[in-house]
Parts: C-alpha cells; sequence; structure tokens
C-alpha cells in the first residue's frame, strides 16, 4: 500500500484526535485504563510511521481541558502514562532526531507529569528530522483567547493598533507559533467532531475520519489516510479552473 504514496504530495504537517480509547476497552471488557495503555501502541506506530516517510510536523490531541472533568482515578492514570511514555521514548525521539513539543495550559499538569514534560522537550530542543507536538490540557477556544491578551497586552505597550492586526498578527501569539498549519486532520472512531483541536489553525486542513478506534490505528490505517489525502484537489476557496491556469 505504502508504494502508492506520491512522495512529493505528502502532507508536511498531519495533525491527529486520537478517539476511542474507552471504547475499545469497553468491546473487549477491559478497564478505560487498559485502553488507554493500548492508545500508547498506536501513538508509537503512528510517530515511526511519520518519521520513516518524512512527515515534518505531527500533532497528537492527547488530553484536552476539557478531560480534567473525567473520574480522578482515570486523570491520574492519563498522567501517569504520559510520564511513563516520555520517560521510555526519550532514546527513540533522540535516535531519530525527533524534536518535543507540547501546547496548551501546561501549568495546570501535575507537577512531576510537567517536569518530565519540559526536561524532555529540553533534551530533544536541537533535534530537526520530526516535531512531534503533543496538545496537553488544551482547548482551541482558550488558545486564541490567551493569544488575544497577549496581543491586547503587547498592542499598548508596543503601540500595536487595530488596523495593523492581521492573521499572520494573531497566528505569531498561538501556541504553534513557528509550525505550519496541518494539511491533514485525522479523527479516529468515527466521531464527526473537531472537539475544540486546533480551531484556528485548521481553517483550510483536510479532514479525514476512520471508524477505527484509537488503539486499533496502525501504519496502514494511516497509510489509507494517506492515499485519501493525496486524491484530494486542496482549493483553498478557488475553483478547480483556477488551479488548473496556475503554473506547476
Amino acid at each position: 500500500m505504502i508504494e502508492g504514496l506520491i512522495r512529493e504530495r505528502l502532507p508536511r504537517h498531519i495533525a491527529i484526535i486520537m478517539d476511542g480509547n474507552g471504547r475499545w476497552a469497553r468491546q473487549k471488557s477491559l478497564s478505560r485504563i487498559e485502553g488507554h495503555i493500548r492508545g500508547i501502541d498506536a501513538v508509537r506506530a503512528v510517530v515511526t510511521t511519520c518519521r520513516d516517510l518524512g512527515i515534518e510536523f505531527l500533532t497528537l490531541y492527547a488530553f484536552s481541558m476539557e478531560n480534567w472533568k473525567r473520574p480522578g482515578r482515570e486523570v491520574s492514570a492519563l498522567m501517569g502514562l504520559l510520564k511513563k511514555f516520555l520517560r521510555k521514548e526519550l532514546d527513540e525521539m533522540l535516535e531519530n532526531n525527533i524534536r518535543l513539543r507540547a501546547i496548551g495550559d501546561l501549568d495546570s499538569l501535575p507537577r512531576d507529569a510537567h517536569d518530565t514534560l519540559i526536561e524532555t522537550m529540553e533534551k530533544t530542543a536541537h533535534c530537526d528530522a520530526m516535531v512531534l507536538t503533543l496538545a496537553l490540557s488544551y482547548s482551541g477556544r482558550n488558545e486564541i483567547i490567551r493569544a488575544v491578551r497577549r496581543l491586547m497586552t503587547d498592542g499598548e505597550s508596543k503601540g500595536i493598533h487595530p488596523e495593523q492586526i492581521s492573521e499572520e498578527t494573531l497566528s505569531n501569539y498561538l501556541s504553534t507559533k513557528g509550525i505550519p498549519d496541518p494539511d491533514l486532520l485525522i479523527r479516529t472512531s468515527g466521531e464527526y467532531r473537531i472537539s475544540n483541536f486546533l480551531l484556528w489553525q485548521i481553517a483550510y486542513t483536510e479532514i479525514y475520519v476512520t471508524e477505527k478506534l484509537w488503539p486499533d490505528f496502525g501504519k496502514e490505517d494511516l497509510i489509507k489516510a494517506l492515499l485519501n489525502y493525496q486524491s484530494r484537489q486542496r482549493r483553498f476557496g478557488l475553483t478547480g479552473e483556477q488551479l488548473a491556469m496556475e503554473p506547476g
């Protein structure tokens, strides 16, 4: 299947809403925590495949701001899994030249998870083959609000006038500054929702939804999504005829 991919038309940035761990566990009469544990295997498979294909940016929706409302035992287990994942995968990230970044309200993370995250980001800061971004305690609306607040503060101190504010201006105040907008957004579990993820950044992103639950999502499923992506014509508001007239 991988032979059908056109390397020159691979997305530069893939974002994934990893959904379905709980349903996967329920179908197998297992605990939700077991579903999250198995979901880590899918993370490894996707990161490895993206690295092998030369995908430059991969952003994973790992924990939303709304997820704090889940049962305390599940939240605690998720934070423990995050810490374990970071410690276990650090050498792999360094070996494969993968830089780790994180977006969201990171200060709300438990201190040990927060410190492990910061340490991992610092140790991989020099890596430049791929950027893996984890969205943790993340909310798209909250990200935009925080960006506007910072912009307003700078507007007062630096004399930025309202008419000077452009899309590029606001983008530079988002957590994803320096990262291109996603070309492809994948959501597992068959749900047709954005779930408050990268609301600003996905304005022209291609969306692919699969019925596969996240723990069952692997290399072949990612390739299938990429083949679907390559079958589309990205118009960015133009007509197909206009694109056909463009050089190249």
